[in-house]
């Protein structure tokens, strides 16, 4: 088994929050990995797991209610999932939000079981009505062999009012329930944006931040807009729009300069950081982070548990190597953590030398 083509049982997918099920927040399961240890912590131990003066980077992008329902000509019914703004546009997400047309890159899926499922049929030129009186209207596909739609979107109110009024949270089949958009939410958002919660930073809550800094830990900020998640092995991320500002470009690269440890909270902060490089930027990114290409920006990274075959688990090689990431993997398997959003943690923390 590698971390790479590994069985995932249906009984280590989380269903629901761990708020249902009377575990707090920040005392899911972490898997603290280093070269010759693996460690069982809970998240709330970070405060001393990490050191003084090492640097934490939060994504603070905040999930939108960005499942909608509609229906075409003839009455058929069509689930659609936002993901992200048009990148050939030059709308600008506050601005997006606030008025009532963009053009936006969707998923479009058959109802079916919770989430529905991707639908390929091609739905060039169909208007899709939306529950609460919005109307979508597809121009074609985002490009060749994508399952996502460049499409206008047109609300009788502003963006994120109407949103909030008549989307939810895009939820899959694993999902026990329909939970509410503040499970979704990491407690440290202040940006709108994401179509999915950047979920590494769910159990990072706003107790333990300040824990971290009465213990010398630093924390820095930027925002990644996620857009939806990547269903098929091996599929790459699409395009996302982020900004590193000055501040965490330059609280970064004195960390770097100081010797002390930058560990992301997410692959969405990696491929920030990355793409931004050794200064402030904004702007989309459609960086794929490989064990080839390798980084320069971190050195460590707390995730969660991705899906065999999944292109993330590429940007875990290239950070942590390839014996790290299997014995992290066969150990979590082995003890029962759980995957996704709602899931445990891991913690990769490599050294310097990689």
């Amino acid at each position: 088994m590698t971390a790479l083509a590994f069985e995932l049982p249906t009984s280590r997918l989380a269903t629901g929050p761990p708020e249902y099920r009377g575990v707090a927040r920040d005392r899911v399961r972490m898997l603290v990995a280093a070269p010759g240890e693996l460690t069982h912590r809970v998240v709330a131990d970070l405060p001393s797991v990490l050191h003084a003066g090492d640097l934490l980077v939060l994504n603070t992008s905040e999930t939108l209610p960005a499942a909608l329902t509609g229906v075409i000509a003839g009455g058929e019914r069509v689930e659609v999932h936002l993901s992200t703004l048009d990148p050939t546009e030059l709308a600008s997400y506050p601005a997006a939000l606030a008025g009532t047309g963009s053009r936006w890159l969707v998923e479009l899926r058959t109802p079916g079981p919770p989430g529905g499922t991707v639908s390929l049929t091609d739905r060039t030129g169909v208007t899709v009505h939306l529950a609460g009186g919005g109307d979508l209207t597809v121009d074609g596909p985002a490009e060749a062999g994508s399952r996502l739609w460049s499409a206008r979107f047109d609300t009788p109110a502003p963006l994120r009012r109407w949103l909030a009024e008549n989307g939810r949270p895009i939820r899959y089949s694993y999902a026990a329930a329909p939970w509410p958009l503040s499970a979704y939410r990491t407690e440290h958002a202040d940006t709108p944006g994401s179509a999915e919660m950047p979920s590494a930073g769910r159990p990072v809550t706003r107790r333990l931040l300040r824990r971290l800094a009465s213990c010398g830990v630093e924390v820095a900020t930027l925002v990644l807009h996620t857009g939806v998640s990547s269903p098929e092995p091996g599929e790459p991320p699409y395009a996302e729009w982020f900004s590193v500002p000055v501040a965490t470009a330059t609280a970064v690269q004195r960390a770097r300069r100081d010797g002390r440890r930058v560990i992301a909270v997410g692959t969405t902060v990696v491929r920030a950081l990355e793409s931004a490089g050794t200064g402030p930027a904004t702007g989309w990114t459609d960086l794929v982070i490989t064990p080839e290409r390798g980084v320069a920006q971190v050195d460590g990274l707390l995730t969660g548990w991705h899906e065999p075959a999944a292109s993330h688990l590429q940007m875990l090689q290239a950070i942590a190597g390839p014996a790290l990431l299997d014995a992290s993997y066969a150990e979590a398997l082995r003890a029962g953590y759980l995957w996704h959003e709602f899931g445990d943690t891991h913690l990769l923390l490599p050294g310097r030398a990689r």
